[in-house]
């Protein structure tokens, strides 16, 4: 270990899979002496852990080490690096725009980017670790050239200890038209379920009490050995044995392979969360055609179904991409009367950017950018709306929180004080803030809801005044006529798909009065 410890910067962007492979880099780069600094300005190795799945997330990276360019310049001892997606789609590309890069590691090396900074700080040049193209591996070679090094866990890397990744699978063959990660993360890849159980008990001695599986379709794992298949339905039930482990989440799944036996484990098992984020990507089968996402609306609809006969009070959220290849008005609306019938407890909506490498960049990109920002908004006022009405329906009720920190609000002003307002999530994975003590971090309390906004719910401790709140709604303002949306646009029939209750958290909920309905 050297006398005086060398200094990192690492700044992630990107998916929970990135902030996991940033949790290992570091716990990685602290055996071998690093400590972690918050400024580029300060470390002596600068790193960006990056994604590739929009243009936006690339740019960023690109633009971040633009501005290095004259402290790279000034400071030539400094090491700089670029891990993640980024390094496997774009290889050399990354030299070529930043020449002054010392390495670049893929998503399947992260493992060695320790080795490699100290090549590129002992011996120079430019340093690589990249996996094998798809084309160039059989399935018998993908675990060397897509490797994972996750059981090097260290709590102190993580945002909050009490909360932990437990990568499941690695890698994807879904092959959707529009997506990178098959190219960057390689082959579908399920761990072995002895080597998880034995993971996740290391978190769990660690303090860990919510446990949030990773897949890139996670509901598709299923690990054969001697003869015996474990699908994650099964595993769950194993990890639901474990101590210590208060919740269990899993993401991302995919709609084909949500399955009657796994949601029936989520019914049965009290430790699972209700909450299931499931991608639709579009509400129009012509365009999940052009996506090859494999399933048509009418699948979809049926796994709504079933969610909601398994699940009465399930939360479901989804992703939505607008301005596809070829997208029409219709098409678009067909995604707008999804969105009114299977009211998703969030989305996360996108403007299409073609990538590099995939299907779908032969296609033309033939929706103007305008008219992809248009939408865009138009689908966001609509689950704003939806957002703020399932939220209100909270409204009087008692939820479990599990105490993540300040709030944002609170870390912009934190003074050091001890009363503060604290935020956290309930069982269904809504965001809640409410007047607490700092020693209340990473506890699991009962919190009573007094309002609500779209994308939070606000409340107190039951032993807290009820006019004694840190937070105000005036501070969040939500103006649905700031973006009117006319729900009588596309008609649905919502026989087809029951819209869902509220998540109930675990406490009884009374019926919403009409007024929130």
């Amino acid at each position: 270990m050297p006398l005086v410890p060398h200094r990192v910067y690492l700044e992630t962007v990107g998916c929970q899979m990135n902030v996991l492979d940033s949790e290992m880099i570091m716990a990685l780069l602290r055996q071998q002496g690093y400590e972690r600094v918050e400024t580029p300005e300060r470390a002596d190795t600068i790193l960006f852990n990056t994604c590739s799945v929009r243009q936006h997330a690339e740019e960023k990276i690109y633009s971040a080490l633009g501005k290095l360019r004259s402290h790279k310049r000034a400071h030539p001892e400094k090491v700089i690096g670029v891990l993640g997606c980024m390094a496997q789609k774009d290889q050399q590309r990354i030299f070529a725009r930043a020449p002054f890069v010392d390495l670049i590691v893929s998503p399947g090396q992260l493992q060695q980017t320790a080795h490699l900074i100290d090549l590129a700080r002992q011996v120079g040049g430019r340093q690589a670790a990249l996996s094998r193209g798809r084309h160039e591996e059989t399935r018998g070679d993908a675990p060397s050239g897509h490797q994972t090094f996750d059981p090097l866990r260290d709590p102190e890397m993580r945002p909050h200890p009490f909360q932990a990744y437990l990568r499941i699978q690695i890698g994807c063959d879904k092959f959707c038209s529009y997506c990178v990660v098959p190219q960057t993360r390689g082959p579908e890849q399920c761990r072995p379920p002895g080597e998880l159980l034995e993971e996740a008990r290391l978190l769990a001695d660690q303090g860990c009490k919510e446990l949030i599986l990773l897949g890139q379709t996670v509901n598709s794992y299923r690990h054969t050995t001697g003869g015996r298949t474990t699908t994650l339905a099964d595993l769950l039930y194993r990890l639901h044995e474990l101590d210590g482990i208060r919740r269990l989440k899993f993401v991302t799944n995919y709609p084909s392979d949500m399955t009657d036996p796994l949601l029936q484990a989520v019914r049965d098992l009290p430790k699972c969360s209700r909450y299931l984020h499931v991608p639709l990507q579009s509400g129009s089968n012509r365009i999940l055609e052009r996506m090859r996402r494999g399933y048509r609306v009418e699948a979809y609809r049926e796994m709504m179904q079933r969610i909601a006969e398994f699940l009465p009070d399930a939360a479901v959220s989804s992703d939505l991409i607008v301005g596809f290849c070829g997208e029409t008005e219709a098409d678009f609306q067909a995604t707008a009367a999804m969105v009114r019938a299977c009211r998703f407890k969030n989305c996360f909506i996108f403007k299409y950017s073609p990538r590099a490498g995939t299907a779908a960049d032969n296609l033309p990109d033939d929706v103007p950018d305008p008219v992809k920002r248009e939408r865009n908004h138009r689908l966001l006022a609509l689950q704003t709306e939806i957002s703020t009405r399932e939220n209100r329906r909270f409204r009087g009720r008692t939820v479990e929180v599990l105490v993540e920190g300040p709030s944002k609000m609170a870390a912009k002003h934190d003074a050091g004080g001890e009363h503060l307002q604290l935020t956290g999530r309930t069982m269904c994975d809504r965001i809640v803030v409410f007047p607490g003590h700092r020693r209340r971090i990473g506890e699991l309390l009962p919190v009573v809801i007094q309002d609500a906004t779209p994308h939070t719910l606000i409340g107190r401790l039951p032993d807290e005044p009820r006019d004694h709140q840190l937070v105000s709604l005036a501070d969040t303002p939500v103006s649905l006529a700031d973006t009117p949306v006319s729900l009588a646009d596309t008609p649905v029939s919502l026989a087809v798909i029951p819209t869902f209750p509220a998540c109930r958290d675990g406490a009884p909920v009374p019926e919403p009065s009409r007024e929130t309905r």
